[in-house]
C-alpha cells in the first residue's frame, strides 16, 4: 500500500505530494533513465521535449521490468541541463501529460543542473517503485 498526504502546514504542491509512505516490502530502485535509444543513441539532440518523450517511454520499460506501474513509484528525481525556469516548467508539464504521469503524483523533484552523462544530454528521471 502507498499513501500520498500533504501537511497542512506545508504550501500546497503542484501535482505531487510531499510525503510518501510505503508499506515495507520489495522496492525496485531504477537506474537514472537517459534519452538514448536501445542502440545507445541520444533522441532529441537540442530538443528537450522530445528528450523528455524518449526518457518517459524507457522509464515506462524499465517499471515493467521490474513488474511496477507509474502509480507505484514512490519516489522520482528528475534532472535537467538547465537553469531556466521555463525550460524547467516545460519539462514539468510535458510529464505531468505524458503516460508517466502517475509516477509525479508522489514525493518527487525537479532540478536544474549544469550537465549530465552523454553529450547533449538534456533530461534524466531516476525513480523508486514499492512492488507489490
Amino acid at each position: 500500500m502507498i499513501n500520498r498526504s500533504n501537511p497542512p502546514s506545508l504550501h500546497a504542491p503542484d501535482g505531487y505530494h510531499h510525503v510518501t509512505i510505503a508499506e515495507a516490502g520489495r522496492t525496485a530502485y531504477l537506474a537514472g533513465q537517459c534519452p538514448v535509444d536501445a542502440d545507445d543513441q541520444l533522441v532529441g539532440p537540442g530538443d528537450v521535449l522530445t528528450q523528455v518523450d524518449q526518457v518517459v517511454a524507457n522509464c515506462l520499460l524499465a517499471l515493467r521490468a521490474a513488474g511496477a506501474e507509474p502509480d507505484q513509484v514512490v519516489r522520482s528525481v528528475v534532472y535537467v541541463a538547465s537553469d531556466e525556469q521555463p525550460v524547467l516548467v516545460s519539462v514539468w508539464e510535458r510529464l505531468q501529460a505524458s503516460p508517466l504521469a502517475p509516477a509525479f503524483t508522489t514525493a518527487s523533484t525537479l532540478l536544474g543542473v549544469t550537465a549530465l552523462g552523454y553529450a547533449g544530454q538534456l533530461v534524466e528521471i531516476d525513480l523508486t517503485a514499492a512492488l507489490s
